[in-house]
């Protein structure tokens, strides 16, 4: 499974399932963070998730937006992706 994780005008391509609100957030924060030559894949317990750097817009199955609001692009991507019916989650007040 390809999801799009959001964190305003941040956002990632993750391959994996479609994490909990929990997890998201753990990534989020993970994937913000990184530096330089510390990987993008996350570390245990999250491994079931790691960053795509490419990938086909039509293969993402799920979309969880953290924090408001994305940016022009991204908005212009998940509107494709509710025209497409694909689900998309949206959560407030993230720390």
């Amino acid at each position: 499974m390809i999801g799009l994780l959001v964190i305003a005008d941040n956002h990632f391509i993750v391959r994996g399932p479609e994490p909990s609100l929990e997890v998201a957030h753990q990534l989020a924060r993970r994937w913000s963070l990184i530096q330089i030559g510390s990987g993008i894949n996350a570390t245990e317990p999250y491994q079931n998730w790691r960053v795509s750097t490419q990938e086909f817009r039509e293969n993402l199955t799920w979309a969880i937006i953290l924090e408001q609001p994305p940016s022009p692009a991204v908005s212009v991507l998940l509107a494709e992706l509710a025209a497409r019916q694909v689900p998309i989650r949206q959560f407030s007040g993230v720390n």
